[in-house]
């Protein structure tokens, strides 16, 4: 498919290219971690001031899963509570934390007028498939349960992503389908990777090899994934599932320039097919990751809008 940047991400696009920062698959995890922490000052829009900021300490077999909580200034409240969103964030499941994503989490408090709770699930090498996704499930749970107490209604609670978080996100909507977690509301799916195998015609398009090429995808599996039999588990390849009737609403971004837009675009066009009700949104002229660069790019600030909108029509 023939992709053309507009005219802000090609002039991103170059800058980064003439930055001349190393690809990630030559550098180690560490490295890359802190790579990518740096980028964010670069490319992060200023974040809006909300009602309160704070940590979360989530309790786990393993022990804890560090989190965040976001209140905005002007929450949907019913009955003194606020509708919820754990927020799952990108990063090959190698890289990003919680302050990688923190300010698109303050924008997506304030433009859906919720709480936003970002988790920290454990990264890849050092903790291999199925640790995050674990971590995404066991987290939901805690927070579905602990809802009074966390001033959200447990009833209107949606989960969402972007890349690695969007694949965790359709895997805890799977989960909770089938009884291993609470009732979920929507799921916000942003360029999500749905599927391992990788076949798909825009893993193989030179256009779609911009920021995420297609050798750092390799590198983020090979890191997450302990061998080729991972990619048929559903909750590695959440396309892999075989019925997905039954999970609830979905929005779904997919970017032009991105290795996993056809990924994404064939599991909505499934999720519709479902009967799942499915708004589909796509950015022809944007690569992969433009989401929280919302300084630099303001398809990006539009995006973070029109979720915030379909999160308020959720109820």
């Amino acid at each position: 498919m023939p992709v053309v940047l507009d005219p802000d991400a090609a002039a991103v696009y170059k800058a980064f290219q003439e930055a001349g920062r190393p690809a990630y698959e030559s550098l180690t995890a560490d490295e890359a971690r802190a790579y990518y922490a740096q980028a964010r000052f670069a490319t992060n829009p200023d974040a809006p001031e909300l009602a309160r900021v704070a940590p979360l300490a989530i309790p786990a077999p393993h022990g804890t899963i560090p989190a965040r909580i976001y209140v905005p200034k002007q929450p949907r409240l019913q009955h003194g509570k606020s509708p919820a969103l754990v927020f799952f964030h990108g990063g090959g499941w190698v890289i990003g934390d919680l302050d990688s994503h923190d300010v698109v989490c303050r924008q997506l408090a304030e433009a859906g007028a919720l709480t936003v709770i970002s988790i920290d699930y454990r990264l890849a090498p050092e903790h291999k498939f199925p640790a995050a996704a674990d971590d995404a499930i066991a987290a939901t749970k805690w927070i579905a349960a602990n809802a009074r107490e966390l001033g959200i209604d447990a009833a209107r609670l949606s989960i969402g992503g972007d890349s690695a978080g969007g694949n965790l996100a359709a895997v805890v909507a799977l989960a909770a389908r089938d009884g291993d977690g609470p009732n979920i509301a929507g799921q916000v799916l942003i360029y999500p990777a749905t599927d391992f195998a990788m076949t798909h015609g825009s893993h193989s398009e030179p256009e779609t090899s911009v920021l995420l090429t297609h050798s750092v995808i390799r590198w983020f599996r090979d890191h997450y994934l302990n061998g080729a039999a991972d990619i048929h588990d559903w909750r590695a390849s959440p396309a892999r599932a075989t019925n997905l009737a039954g999970l609830p609403p979905a929005y779904v971004l997919t970017a032009g320039a991105d290795p996993l837009r056809d990924e994404g675009d064939e599991y909505a066009a499934r999720l519709r097919q479902a009967g799942v009700l499915v708004t589909y949104k796509h950015y022809p002229g944007q690569f992969h990751g433009f989401f929280t660069m919302g300084k630099l790019l303001q398809q990006a600030n539009v995006a973070v809008s029109e979720i915030g909108v379909w999160l308020k029509g959720l109820g």
